[in-house]
């Protein structure tokens, strides 16, 4: 049997990859949206539905959810490459990603997309550090159909992302994959136990 190399691997383990999908989160007035491909559902069971999503913790998003809790996980169409590049290729911490982006404060007060495939709100109920991230398991407290429920496009994927993706931007999605790599590469043994301050009250 052969040995497969590293990067033989990692093309492997991209048929595990999730759907894309956008995050919002808020804390004190500030807003942010990001771009994760780390997205699963949680939970079999109908009436406990749950979330799960890994955020790289040099992300701007990750410290707003770990402070407050709340985050809102957004369903994209498959023709939504715009808000893609606007909401991934980007820090919040230099720009209010959202100022132009259609949305309302939803029920746990995070930002709610105006214009996804559907969209789920959630409370973090639980956390898992990875060392260059945090994995963060939400329950779902509220749901927008958004164009789930009028039937309207498919799910936007990591593969149909890379593969129908605009030439000019392929350059700097290389670059900010291998930055995001290069970071976990050196964080990604350091594991630390984490209790979830909602677990602990």
């Amino acid at each position: 049997m052969p040995i497969l190399q590293p990067d033989q691997i990692y093309q492997l383990l991209r048929n595990l990859t999730s759907p894309v999908v956008a995050i919002t989160s808020e804390h004190g007035g500030k807003r942010n949206g990001m771009i994760a491909d780390s997205a699963v559902r949680a939970s079999i069971v109908p009436t406990i539905p749950r979330v799960s999503v890994y955020i790289h913790k040099f992300n701007y998003s990750h410290d707003l959810i770990f402070e407050t809790g709340r985050f809102a996980l957004h369903l994209l169409r498959d023709d939504q490459f715009e808000l893609i590049h606007r909401l991934g290729f980007a820090s919040g911490r230099t720009r209010d990603k959202l100022a132009d982006v259609p949305h309302r404060l939803g029920t746990l007060g995070v930002p709610v997309l105006g214009d996804c495939y559907a969209s789920f709100e959630c409370r973090v109920v639980n956390v898992m550090d990875t060392g260059s991230s945090t994995c963060f398991l939400g329950d779902v407290v509220e749901v927008d159909h958004g164009a789930a429920g009028r039937a309207v496009g498919s799910v936007m994927t990591a593969a149909h992302f890379r593969a129908n993706m605009p030439g000019e931007w392929r350059g700097e999605y290389e670059a900010l994959l291998r930055a995001a790599q290069a970071y976990a590469a050196e964080r990604s043994r350091d594991l630390r136990p984490v209790i979830w301050k909602g677990l602990a009250r």
